[in-house]
């Protein structure tokens, strides 16, 4: 299988470290939607990353409906089997995902809009939204349900909160954060996490 896309995006990591927790071999190749936006084309043309080129050839995007075939070939999922407990992690992945397409949104803004054409009650309605949704998760992972280390959830949580720390450390104050800070300290001390370095 081939990962096409750069580790910097919380979407292409997670389903990066998802493989390695699950035991499937891959072959990363980091190529950026913007710097190498032709030869990301040639491999998938809408230019969505993560790409997942399977062994048979078929190209697959978006990071849960790949991560939804890995657990498939793997024959086990990273997430628990508990209907209760599975309702929620899932509460958490989707928090922890809106945080990270908030993020993304406001890195977008501040970083290919020129200054004059950012819409000031735009930014701050994402950042409130952002806002929200770290503390919503932190309330969640400050007492999490059984088996949540080591699943989809606690580890898109840790792609999520360095991914915001590294590209918008102005939009956290880790302070306020701190199950989630310590939940990512843990995280990224684990191999998988440190195969796969933030880049």
């Amino acid at each position: 299988m081939r990962l096409i896309g750069m580790l910097d995006s919380p979407y292409v990591r997670r389903v990066a470290i998802s493989a390695r927790l699950l035991g499937l071999p891959f072959e990363h190749e980091a190529v950026s939607v913007f710097r190498h936006y032709d030869t990301f084309a040639a491999i998938n043309p809408v230019v969505k990353a993560p790409t997942l080129v399977t062994d048979d050839g078929v190209v697959l995007m978006d990071s849960g409906l790949i991560l939804e075939h890995l657990e498939r070939l793997a024959g086990r999922s990273l997430g628990p089997a508990d209907l209760a407990d599975h309702a929620r992690a899932q509460r958490i992945l989707g928090l922890a995902l809106a945080a990270s397409e908030k993020t993304v949104s406001l890195v977008y803004e501040f970083n290919l809009r020129p200054e004059d054409k950012q819409h000031g009650p735009w930014v701050e309605r994402v950042r409130g939204q952002l806002a929200e949704a770290w503390r919503l998760l932190e309330a969640e992972v400050a007492a999490p349900p059984p088996g949540f280390e080591g699943s989809q959830a606690w580890l898109t949580c840790a792609v999520v909160w360095t991914f915001a720390i590294r590209t918008l450390p102005g939009s956290i104050d880790a302070a306020t954060c701190p199950a989630l800070a310590a939940l990512t300290a843990r995280a990224e001390a684990t191999p998988a996490f440190l195969a796969t370095p933030f880049d």
